[in-house]
């Protein structure tokens, strides 16, 4: 395996046996990080993410953890720890949406999509601040979405939730940017993973239509902008959102 700047780097992903965090796990295993692959019910899928791993030179380890649970998180962070030591990054890519028109909502489902979008993001940073702060070394990338930046009348929860994420991610990057800890986000557009089967067909067209390059984004772009957001490539760089939707929402400049 090449060395790169992940080689000896612990780097633990939340959602990471499927999806992006699957993709992010592999990208950074593949450049040499230690990765804590987190799931919350799939273990044959997570471990299939480690064994890829293993195959191409790296290290990982499946940790078992529901983000809703400070507890489990706890565990987890806990158990990527007794594997390969301190923390260097976190991929916070554990994440639900539900679509169900803006009328429809109600206080349950409002709570369960802020429960694992908002709280659980929350619950992952805040079990890896202290240890990053003292060692004066920390880097995160937090999955938002680009239904935090524009209406989204079927996803009230989903959207209000990844604008939060965004929120914090700003607050904590200026609050620890003195202790060389850089948080950034990303926001996808629509993405070729489970969730992104959740529209139907004539939906997806419409989104492929309404993008300016035409076609849904890959996992593996997604952990390409990961990886950038977590190198010394971006050494400049905390509090920001980067867009990663094929031109389908473009931020004023």
């Amino acid at each position: 395996m090449p060395t790169s700047e992940f080689s000896g780097k612990t780097v633990l992903v939340t959602g990471g046996s499927r999806g992006i965090g699957r993709a992010a796990a592999l990208r950074l295993g593949s450049e040499g990080a230690r990765v804590g692959v987190n799931f919350a019910t799939r273990r044959d899928k997570a471990d299939e993410v480690v064994r890829e791993i293993a195959a191409s030179g790296g290290s990982a380890v499946a940790v078992q953890g529901d983000v809703t649970s400070a507890e489990d998180v706890q565990c987890m962070v806990e158990e990527t720890r007794a594997a390969f030591g301190p923390i260097d990054m976190l991929v916070h890519s554990a994440g639900l949406s539900i679509l169900e028109k803006a009328e429809n909502v109600t206080f349950e489902t409002w709570r369960q999509v802020m429960s694992v979008n908002l709280d659980g993001t929350f619950h992952v940073i805040y079990a890896l601040k202290d240890e990053m702060i003292a060692r004066k070394f920390g880097r995160m990338v937090l999955l938002s979405s680009i239904a935090a930046l524009r209406e989204r009348k079927n996803q009230v929860h989903y959207s209000a939730a990844k604008a939060g994420v965004i929120a914090m991610s700003r607050c904590l990057a200026e609050a620890w940017a003195e202790h060389n800890i850089r948080i950034n986000t990303i926001c996808p557009g629509l993405i070729e993973t489970d969730m992104g089967q959740l529209i139907s067909g004539a939906a997806k067209q419409y989104v492929i239509d309404n993008t300016p390059m035409r076609r849904l984004g890959a996992p593996e772009e997604i952990a390409s902008a990961i990886r950038f957001l977590l190198s010394d490539e971006s050494s400049f760089i905390t509090g920001q959102s980067l867009v990663v939707s094929g031109g389908r929402v473009m931020l004023p400049g």
